[in-house]
């Protein structure tokens, strides 16, 4: 099992590797999140749902049918846990995590907390009888937590919306919430999913613009490689209040992106979108489903494509 020390070389390791490469604004690659017991998930959910008082992580069969029957997840049979009681933090505590982090890798990099909304979708609830007062809860209990990060950016992710796009305005809500208590650079990452190659989500980029244009973020992460063209040309109705960040690497597939490919993807996107709309590049999604030996090219071939793009290669 590793140790705490391990964890710390490791996390310095993969922040290193990044900004050898010449990767802006890097992350600990999630490892604050670090379970032996599930280490190639690390713990985007259970996580952070696990340590919540109120919750109870031992789920009974019945649990697992009436779960089911709701079908708020395709892709998650069994619940993250059953809400006996009001939630609060409990043993939850994500100041440590980015302390730890920051103390390695210094405090420019982005540190990464799952979306209110997500992690509500895989609750059963068995206390507040109310979605709307769940997702408060939870937004509740996170914003509290990241007021006090102090690193550079926080990220949420959120994975679930885009196949739902009816929640909307609750997500906004609840995404909102914990954006407004952080000081720094914020950003909102979306994705159709990212399980063994596969789109989990159905759904469009066009049919969330009105949700994107309610985030109080500084800059969205985009899933777009992987995406229809139509995907792109939906974005040019995000208001200029908000910075793009485009994904310019596909997560899903083996095969490494040529430089050239990637100042091409970069070119296609701020002539649809306009001059000064991108401010980041970056993949569709985490590395994690990809070996260590094509995370780092698809990294190199990232840095490489952005400079052959600005003329600096």
């Amino acid at each position: 099992m590793p140790t705490e020390q391990s964890l710390l070389d490791a996390t310095r390791v993969v922040v290193d590797i990044q900004r050898q490469r010449g990767i802006d604004l890097p992350t600990d690659g999630e490892l604050y999140r670090f379970d032996p017991n599930h280490p190639d998930t690390n713990g985007m959910i259970d996580y952070f749902i696990r340590p919540l008082s109120g919750i109870r992580s031992e789920v009974g069969r019945q649990e697992w049918h009436e779960f089911r029957q709701m079908q708020t997840m395709s892709f998650r049979a069994k619940p993250a846990g059953v809400v006996e009681k009001a939630l609060g933090e409990g043993s939850l505590n994500l100041v440590s995590d980015c302390e730890r982090a920051v103390d390695t890798a210094g405090k420019n990099i982005k540190f990464t907390v799952t979306s209110p909304y997500m992690l509500a979708r895989t609750l059963l609830d068995k206390h507040y009888g109310d979605f709307d007062a769940l997702l408060t809860a939870l937004s509740t209990v996170l914003a509290a937590q990241v007021q006090e990060l102090d690193c550079a950016c926080l990220q949420i992710d959120e994975a679930n919306i885009p196949g739902n796009p009816q929640d909307a305005p609750r997500a906004a809500d609840a995404i909102n919430t914990v954006l407004d208590a952080f000081q720094g650079e914020k950003a909102v990452h979306f994705c159709f999913g990212n399980y063994g190659g596969q789109v989990i989500q159905k759904g469009t980029w066009k049919g969330l613009i009105d949700f994107l244009n309610t985030l109080r973020c500084d800059h969205l992460v985009l899933e777009l490689q992987h995406r229809p063209d139509a995907d792109l040309e939906a974005l040019k109705a995000v208001t200029s209040e908000i910075v793009l960040g485009i994904g310019v690497i596909d997560v899903k597939v083996n095969p490494i992106e040529m430089p050239d490919d990637v100042a091409f993807s970069i070119e296609k996107a701020e002539k649809m979108l306009g001059a000064g709309r991108i401010g980041w590049v970056h993949p569709d999604c985490g590395f994690w489903m990809l070996q260590r030996s094509v995370v780092d090219r698809k990294i190199e071939a990232l840095v490489q494509g952005r400079d052959k793009y600005l003329g600096l290669a």
